[in-house]
């Protein structure tokens, strides 16, 4: 089957998040490539941003926050590479919600180890390498269509994570930091993989896997569409803070 890959640099939270949903709305077989400037935190679409994000920490810091269309929970975008896959539900990969988590993230995973990074899939939806999380990835269905998108981790500061997103016990957040930075890896830590060799490998085993890779671009009703959803949905207060 064929996909149009798309690399769209870095772009700021909503505009991502813009990107993304004006793609799947227009259903075309789509991997693309991006990263985030300014950072960013994203809150999955059943979380609250006043209970998930320390706004004001995000404010003096200038990161941006934006809701995804896509559940699961807050995630710190930062020095990283952010992948996002649309295709029609069960036309390339399995109608079942695990099952496609589990091939879409396999295509990550041989990328990875093409690198030499001996990484694993671990559902539901995480890569990890020695138990470690290096990727994570969310997804949503709209009228028969997947949108699932992730993230590579480039390199990882916990401290600045936790500085932005609130933690249920503060008497515990020493404990909570800890924790999360055992639990978490990244490239840099594993001999500094750059994210040019991270993209071309994420290409090459997407081809691998038996697709069809073709370099294209935003159509001019996409980027006009994702305008529109940027101006009147991702940056509005209505959208981010609906809960």
């Amino acid at each position: 089957m064929e996909y149009r890959l798309l690399e769209t640099g870095a772009n700021n939270g909503a505009m991502n998040m813009a990107i993304d949903e004006s793609v799947m709305i227009g259903r075309i077989p789509t991997l693309r490539l991006y990263t985030w400037s300014p950072p960013a935190v994203s809150i999955g679409y059943f979380q609250s941003m006043e209970q998930e994000v320390d706004l004001k920490e995000c404010r003096t810091r200038g990161v941006d926050v934006v809701r995804r269309l896509t559940g699961g929970g807050a995630v710190y975008h930062d020095k990283e590479l952010t992948y996002s896959l649309v295709v029609e539900e069960g036309k390339d990969f399995s109608s079942d919600i695990l099952g496609s988590y589990k091939e879409i993230c396999g295509i990550i995973v041989s990328g990875l180890r093409s690198l030499g990074v001996e990484a694993e899939f671990r559902p539901v939806n995480d890569i990890v390498v020695d138990g470690r999380k290096i990727s994570g990835s969310a997804q949503t269905r709209r009228e028969g269509v997947i949108l699932q998108h992730g993230t590579i981790l480039l390199d990882v500061d916990v401290e600045t994570m936790f500085s932005l997103l609130k933690v249920p016990d503060e008497k515990i957040r020493d404990k909570i930091i800890k924790s999360a930075r055992e639990g978490v890896s990244s490239l840099r830590e594993l001999g500094g993989i750059g994210i040019g060799r991270v993209r071309e490998a994420i290409e090459e085993a997407f081809k691998k896997s038996g697709r069809r890779l073709v370099r294209g671009e935003l159509s001019k009703e996409e980027k006009e569409r994702a305008l529109n959803l940027y101006t009147t949905k991702y940056t509005r207060k209505e959208w981010n803070f609906m809960r």
